[in-house]
């Protein structure tokens, strides 16, 4: 899958999942709205309540994504039959697709209507969905090839140096300019702060700041328009490489400790559903079926 193609991939699974969310709202806006109390006189009640015709199918529907992300993402992971089947890269993105679409649904199932042991698992639901972003994020700053391994120091540090000897010979960027777009990088390792949020959030923007210095710089030199994004480019990933590098320790181990957290909701959350759905089932409750 090349860079345009994996773009739009992503792009059609954000989406699908905003489209859901947004279409479902505004079929439904005037019925979650209703008190609870008064819903069961509402003309959309047969159709949304949970055991409705569209409120319990978005439930098993909702369901079933968040069993096959969650278990076909694991299976993929762990058992190595599956190893060769595709990149592990593109597996957890569609994962975090299934687990991000799934709880939307199963939101709507709820009718915005939370309590009981149901309500344990909603919430561990959100837990998991959230620690998820966090876990994504954290993820991504540990730069890792294509098949989901991670890079050492050694093959971070080679990966530089190959950046830079591609801004200086292929593209003959000025010596002035490259000395002091690095020592701007060096001072942005130094600039440390206690809060490690506030300096996640400082460094992105001091180096947004810094890019956009360095394309001002060079448009002194004679590069064409094509060239200068090129340029532009091979800097800005020069830039995020030096910080995963000072922050890969860091990040390696908040990797771990989120693990710990992240599991127990998990597991939470896929009892109680299981639960759930076994009682609903044996109450009767089939859907269509």
């Amino acid at each position: 899958m090349n860079r345009i193609t994996h773009k739009i991939y992503i792009y059609t699974l954000v989406f699908i999942t905003v489209f859901v969310f947004i279409a479902m709202a505004v079929y439904g806006r005037n019925y979650y709205l209703t008190e609870v109390g008064l819903r069961h006189f509402h003309n959309q009640n047969e159709m949304l309540k949970p055991t409705g015709l569209i409120g319990h199918g978005v439930g098993i529907i909702g369901s079933f994504l968040i069993l096959t992300g969650v278990f076909g993402y694991m299976i993929r992971k762990r058992i190595r039959r599956f190893s060769r089947i595709g990149y592990l890269k593109y597996w957890l993105e569609f994962h975090i697709f299934l687990c991000s679409l799934g709880p939307v649904l199963v939101l709507y199932h709820t009718s915005f209507k939370f309590g009981g042991l149901v309500a344990i698992s909603f919430w561990s639901m959100v837990a998991v969905v959230l620690s998820g972003v966090i876990g994504r994020f954290i993820y991504l700053q540990i730069p890792r090839t294509i098949q989901g391994r991670e890079l050492s120091l050694n093959d971070l540090s080679g990966i530089e140096a190959d950046l830079y000897t591609e801004l200086k010979e292929q593209y003959h960027v000025d010596d002035e300019i490259l000395s002091r777009m690095n020592e701007a990088i060096v001072s942005l390792e130094s600039r440390e702060s206690k809060n490690f949020l506030f300096h996640i959030f400082q460094r992105f923007y001091l180096e947004r700041k810094l890019k956009n210095q360095f394309k001002s710089e060079l448009k002194t030199q004679d590069l064409s328009g094509k060239n200068l994004r090129k340029v532009v480019k091979l800097f800005k990933s020069r830039t995020i490489l030096k910080r995963r590098i000072e922050w890969l320790s860091t990040m390696q181990r908040f990797l771990r400790y989120w693990h710990v957290a992240h599991l127990p909701f998990a597991l939470v959350m896929l009892v109680i559903m299981i639960i759930h759905v076994t009682v609903a089932v044996l109450f009767g409750y089939k859907w269509i079926f």
